[in-house]
């Protein structure tokens, strides 16, 4: 096979033999993972199921920049590893925690998001069933907690210029763990130029979140909500065995949204599967267990 000859008269051999990776200055680049989980609170009244909160793992810094602030877990990612391979080392050694689902949420680029130098990182996101986990700060982190998570949407605006118009939405993020509370105020913009749109984040003001964490955080709360109306990932929050009224209560949490039983159990009903086995509560008559169907054949909750 001929090899092709570039304008300077290289065979592609040739020029990778001479090629100076030197030549372009070169970012670092990290992997950092939102981890969430569903827990259930203190009974209020013995005759009624625990309520449920959504939680997300955060690691407290212990050295500059940024020490003492929480951070998502994750790190710099080698030389001979993946994204995702950096992204489950760095959460093993930070937090304890392996062998979980992950998957890519967006990239961050912002030339000024770390004081250190230029850092791109990937985000990524996992969901975990936490009592099966024994979660301990390792490595570079002084403590690894989880943070009850409250995103909310406290203002919206439409705004027209002479290119077009501009939605904006502020969300005001909260995340408490009974001693320490973190706050921040995101704005996300879509800019309409034309048939051009656009998205814009940026962070309003933030207390106690190191980095640009905050804007990461409230894009994987959303991401996280779209994701679970259409696909089974919510799965991976839960036991092996389930009641339907959990299930249900765990979409409640993360939707923030009240479902009508009937609808919610029709449309869960070829997503699940139904077993001999009862869920002992006290206060009320005993529920059926039911388990994960991984032969599903459509899946919409919406």
């Amino acid at each position: 096979m001929e090899q092709k000859i570039n304008k300077n008269g290289l065979t592609e051999e040739q020029f990778l033999a001479a090629y100076d990776p030197n030549k372009f200055e070169r970012p670092s680049v990290t992997a950092d993972v939102l981890v969430f989980t569903v827990t259930s609170e203190e009974k209020e009244n013995y005759r009624k199921l625990p309520k449920k909160a959504l939680k997300l793992l955060m690691i407290k810094r212990g050295d500059h920049p940024d020490i003492g602030k929480w951070a998502l877990p994750g790190g710099f990612v080698n030389m001979d590893e993946s994204l995702e391979e950096a992204a489950l080392r760095e959460l093993k050694e930070e937090t304890n925690i392996d062998n979980v689902y992950i998957e890519q949420l967006y990239s961050w680029g912002d030339v000024g998001r770390d004081k250190r130098t230029r850092i791109i990182t990937a985000s990524y996101m996992s969901l975990v069933d936490s009592s099966t986990l024994n979660v301990k700060a390792a490595d570079d982190a002084d403590d690894a907690k989880w943070f009850t998570v409250s995103c909310k949407c406290c203002e919206e605006n439409k705004i027209s210029n002479e290119k077009g118009w501009v939605f904006e939405k502020l969300f005001k993020l909260n995340l408490e763990n009974g001693e320490d509370k973190l706050t921040a105020t995101v704005k996300v913009s879509k800019i309409i130029e034309g048939k051009a749109a656009k998205i814009k984040r940026e962070i309003i003001e933030s207390n106690g979140i190191a980095f640009d964490h905050a804007k990461i955080i409230v894009y994987g709360i959303g991401r996280l909500k779209n994701q679970i109306k259409n696909t089974d990932i919510i799965f991976n929050l839960m036991p092996e065995l389930f009641t339907l009224t959990e299930l249900q209560q765990v979409y409640e949490v993360i939707l923030d949204t009240k479902l009508l039983k009937a609808n919610f159990r029709r449309k869960i009903s070829n997503v699940v599967v139904e077993t001999d086995k009862y869920a002992k509560n006290g206060g009320h008559r005993p529920s059926k267990l039911y388990t994960f169907n991984p032969y599903y054949s459509d899946f919409e909750i919406y």
